[in-house]
């Protein structure tokens, strides 16, 4: 039983494929200027998959074309065996309240308190939930994500850096997702914090069966807990796989950012790290 109370099969028809993602072809541009061209990926099904490029290469743009925020000029998108790609909003309805999104910096109503931000969804998509019903699935999400109850009335100028992030969180999971996208998760917090997070996103995704497509530029990010990485270069996916299988792989790009300073150095940390364990 669903905390929206309701069997998981009467929630929503639930994705059996093997690639709940998938993006074919894509090309995304700002009038003459191009992002994407021909950009393709597949996403496995309860993966952490990582998505790193330069700065400018699109990864935001990638993931607001996969949630149908961003037009396509050409391709084609698939959610959860829906088309994504050139339909009308109406038509997305059904498989938007099947993911949740974390944008960077948390992107909280900052008049609102983090329990209501965390009940815009499920007013959005279940309005005829009771009130009190709706306040304790904020308040069970607000203690899902790591923060206290006491968070649950506080303003988002109220709350660190940290809890801004984790309230964003809580705000994703609020209509019990298939999907979760998470952009830049880590940016801006210190490396305890961020180790924290990273920690929780892997309960998260082992205990709720998630699918994660990661943005991120944290190193320790990628090799604590993606399964595997896809690097955008050259205006498309050059490269997915794990972070192993991409060191094998003579691109200057991937060689500048895995074997540079803070590439070794996540890689020792990770090295001892799984020594001790």
């Amino acid at each position: 039983m669903s905390l929206l109370g309701q069997t998981a099969p009467e929630q929503h028809e639930r994705f059996r494929g093997d690639h709940p993602i998938v993006v074919e072809g894509l090309k995304t541009a700002f009038g003459e200027h191009v992002v994407h061209e021909n950009l393709s990926l597949s996403v496995n099904r309860g993966e952490i998959l990582g998505v790193v490029g330069g700065s400018g290469s699109g990864k935001s743009v990638l993931m607001r074309a996969i949630i149908g925020l961003q037009a396509v000029a050409a391709g084609h998108i698939e959610v959860l065996g829906r088309t994504i790609s050139g339909v009308d909003l109406d038509q997305k309805i059904g498989v938007r309240r099947r993911w949740g999104v974390l944008f960077q910096g948390g992107a909280l109503f900052s008049t609102l308190t983090v329990g209501e931000n965390v009940e815009v969804p499920l007013k959005q998509f279940y309005p005829s939930i009771e009130d009190e019903l709706r306040h304790e699935i904020a308040r069970y999400k607000v203690l899902l994500s790591g923060l206290p109850e006491s968070a649950v009335n506080k303003f988002p100028s109220e709350l660190s850096g940290g809890m801004r992030k984790r309230a964003g969180l809580a705000r994703a999971l609020a209509l019990d997702p298939e999907l979760l996208f998470l952009d830049e998760p880590t940016a801006g917090l210190d490396p305890i914090g961020a180790a924290a997070f990273d920690r929780l996103t892997k309960e998260l995704q082992e205990t709720l069966g998630l699918t994660v497509f990661l943005i991120t530029h944290d190193l320790d990010t990628l090799y604590e807990i993606c399964d595997r990485v896809a690097v955008i270069a050259d205006k498309r996916i050059i490269a997915v796989g794990t972070i192993p299988e991409l060191l094998e792989i003579d691109h200057p790009w991937i060689d500048e950012y895995f074997n540079g300073p803070r590439g070794r150095a996540a890689r020792d940390s990770k090295d001892r790290a799984d020594a001790k364990r």
